[in-house]
């Protein structure tokens, strides 16, 4: 291994908080990246599933009404 320790790895010679701080950023961003889009697209998905039964519910009205007028 590399590193003697945890704490050396975790130390880097003084550049432990520069790096560890480069890696944090990039798994958030990452995690972002991936996690904004599919929230996104549940989004939708639930916007559309509402709008169809919308849709459903005034057809089945509208031929509810159309037999009663006959």
């Amino acid at each position: 291994m590399y590193f003697e320790s945890l704490r050396a790895a975790w130390e880097m010679a003084g550049h432990g908080p520069f790096v560890w701080s480069a890696y944090g950023i990039t798994a958030v961003v990452v995690i972002a990246l991936i996690g904004l889009p599919l929230q996104r697209v549940r989004q939708a998905e639930f916007a559309l599933r509402a709008e169809w039964e919308r849709q459903g519910a005034n057809a089945s009205e509208s031929l509810a009404g159309e037999s009663d007028a006959s």
